[in-house]
């Protein structure tokens, strides 16, 4: 603490994570330790299965391999300070250390969203323009999407981060939640936040409205493909290539409208906290799930890379 005038200043942060009970304290662990596991293996076995397998480098499973990518740096901005402060006494994190789980955090929940649009247009493209879609989609134009969704997402967090940290906090350095989120940083500022409010809002629903027009529109186009499709088939086929999608939009998306379109006084930290496992943790754990589970072209590389696995073992001397 540094003492400016009638304010202390905050210098450093106390996380209260989830729960103060030593006995909680480790199922807590247990249960992240193996989310974590989960989603790293999971995540990276997707990876993995689209660089090894011939037959899934096209555009769409480019967008699913980046978007498991990002989902694998996303979950570690979170999870490994929730492990570290379940097992830890000391749950204190330093302004500088607290500014910088925020930038990455803003960054790749905007990379996300940008992800997430380009992915509705890539499907949209797909079901539209099935044989003009190897053209319309070229593997550069894919790249230059997947960097721009990093771009968009780190240029709007140096807004969000420099927005945010040019508050000054003061009283108490207690944040009840389990990473360093702008909510509970607000509530701690000691000066006037009506224009850090302001532009957070300008910020996030420029965002959001941008990528939610990319994807409702995109939707909106597929939806009228469908209608046009004539066999019960070909419609269940057009509709299945983007169920997955859907989900991971509606769980990611859904969980950011409900924790940010409230108003202060409708803010608890339980609720914001168990809000926000959704699109830190439960979202990045299930993403290899949505996009494997029942994709038949998934399974059949998985097939084809463990046969080869074992083909290999077998041929090797003990």
């Amino acid at each position: 603490m540094e003492a400016d005038g009638n304010w202390t200043l905050v210098n450093e942060f106390v996380l209260v994570g989830f729960t103060t009970d030593p006995f909680l304290q480790i199922i807590f662990f247990v249960l992240f330790l193996a989310s974590y596991i989960l989603t790293l293996t999971g995540n990276l076995g997707l990876l993995s299965l689209v660089y090894l397998d011939s037959r899934l480098h096209t555009p769409m499973y480019f967008f699913v391999g980046s978007l498991s990518f990002l989902d694998v740096w996303y979950s570690s901005v979170y999870t490994p300070r929730i492990l570290s402060d379940c097992v830890s006494m000391d749950n204190h994190m330093s302004l500088a250390g607290c500014a910088a789980q925020f930038f990455f955090s803003a960054g790749l929940t905007f990379t996300e969203c940008f992800l997430l649009a380009f992915m509705a247009y890539d499907r949209f493209v797909a079901i539209c323009n099935p044989l003009l879609y190897a053209i319309a989609m070229p593997k550069v134009l894919c790249v230059q999407l997947v960097v721009g969704a990093y771009v968009a997402g780190f240029a709007n967090s140096i807004v969000h981060t420099g927005n945010t940290f040019r508050l000054y906090f003061c009283g108490s350095n207690i944040i009840n939640h389990y990473f360093c989120d702008v909510l509970p940083l607000v509530k701690m500022a000691c000066d006037d936040t009506r224009m850090h409010e302001l532009i957070l809002k300008a910020t996030i629903g420029c965002n959001l409205l941008v990528t939610t027009a990319i994807i409702v529109s995109s939707y909106i186009g597929i939806g009228a493909a469908i209608v046009r499709i004539r066999s019960a088939e070909g419609r269940r086929k057009a509709f299945f290539t983007c169920s997955a999608h859907l989900v991971s939009v509606t769980l990611f998306y859904g969980s950011i409208l409900i924790m940010y379109s409230r108003t202060n006084s409708q803010h608890s930290p339980t609720w914001d906290k168990a809000n926000a496992l959704f699109y830190t943790v439960i979202n990045p754990l299930v993403n290899p799930l949505i996009y494997s589970l029942r994709n038949k072209d998934v399974k059949a590389a998985f097939k084809k890379v463990w046969g080869r696995f074992l083909a290999h073992k077998r041929m090797t001397p003990t």
